[in-house]
């Protein structure tokens, strides 16, 4: 918990400070003197790391090993955090452009929001590739992250495969992130064939403002109370809104089915203790190597093979998904363990 307030207040003064400098560098910007690259050699692609947030410990994971392989491929990166405010991911995304990046990979807090960020990098020429999350309406480079409605559609699968009938409620993230819609497309494309058959009936659908766990918690007790305490099953979005669900549970004596999201270590505490069913583990190594190869290449103006399309709501953008994977107790040692994502003794 101590380490996690320092990693936290730590973020938090590099955020203020990191506003400070962007506002300076968009003077530099209006008044349209020179850029230069500020990398300790121009010579290497310069490659810059906008993410959302590093509040949650997902995040330090994808930063580290992101960084790592750039720097393995003989770039230079810098990577700022804007801890879910989206006035300052767009004024880190400034700074970064006015240092020269060639490439911003963004990690978007608001999915919208951050379309001005793609609009500005392309002013100075630079190319984004969005990580993770989708950012819509803007005219994207490249997207990679995993199949966002197949991780909807395993957390369904595996709450089925425990309950098949009776009250469900939905408990999805933040609505302003693309991934959660589409979380919720691929739970309900699972879900829907035995709601139309009347095996389930879904009491209960709402999303979670900024995926806080507290809020998860509030409408999960909303749920209960407006249906008696008759729940049978919950697919929640993520191991976070997973425990403020099973909070929620707790506080009234009662165990059902519950989805997450991540693999984080609590989750999978608790899918060792059985109050959460399954998460879903998307390996962080695969995916941030994966986007610092893309960020590389778009940096030299390498070709980039893709696999699929994604559509943004104004192009197609050409996108790399990969598969995510549903852990349940049984296959805890042969996945994130196994992958040495997390160790035998932090889930102790």
């Amino acid at each position: 918990m101590r380490k996690s307030l320092q990693r936290k207040l730590m973020a938090g003064a590099c955020v203020m400070a990191m506003t400070f400098l962007a506002a300076c560098s968009q003077t530099t910007t209006e008044n349209s003197q020179p850029k230069m690259k500020l990398a300790q050699d121009d010579s290497k692609v310069y490659v810059g790391f906008s993410l959302d947030t590093l509040q949650e410990d997902r995040w330090y994971k994808d930063k580290e090993a992101f960084e790592k392989k750039v720097l393995e491929l003989g770039g230079e990166v810098k990577t700022l955090a804007a801890n879910g405010v989206d006035s300052v991911q767009i004024k880190q995304a400034e700074l970064l452009i006015a240092e020269g990046v060639d490439v911003l990979v963004v990690v978007p807090h608001n999915a919208e929001v951050s379309a001005e960020i793609v609009d500005k990098a392309h002013k100075a020429n630079v190319k984004v590739v969005s990580y993770d999350r989708l950012i819509k309406n803007a005219d994207v480079d490249y997207y990679i992250s995993y199949d966002n409605k197949k991780v909807g559609q395993l957390q369904a699968q595996e709450i089925l495969k425990k309950q098949k009938k009776g009250n469900f409620a939905y408990i999805g993230g933040a609505e302003t992130d693309n991934n959660a819609v589409l979380f919720r497309e691929g739970a309900m494309e699972v879900l829907q064939p035995y709601i139309d058959k009347g095996d389930i009936k879904l009491v209960y659908d709402k999303y979670t403002d900024e995926w806080q766990p507290e809020i998860a918690e509030t409408n999960m007790k909303q749920a209960l109370k407006e249906n008696n305490n008759n729940i049978q099953a919950v697919i929640a979005a993520n191991d976070g809104t997973a425990g403020g669900v099973i909070h929620a549970l707790q506080a009234i004596g009662k165990t059902i089915p519950v989805s997450g999201q991540d693999a984080e270590i609590t989750g999978l505490k608790r899918i060792l203790a059985g109050s959460q069913t399954m998460t879903v583990y998307k390996p962080i190594q695969v995916i941030a190597e994966d986007a610092a190869a893309i960020a590389m290449k778009a940096g030299k103006n390498e070709k980039i093979d893709t696999t699929a399309t994604v559509n943004n709501g104004k192009i197609d953008v050409p996108s790399i998904l990969l598969d995510p994977v549903a852990v349940t107790k049984s296959n805890i040692d042969e996945t994130v363990i196994k992958d040495k994502f997390i160790t035998e003794d932090e889930l102790k």
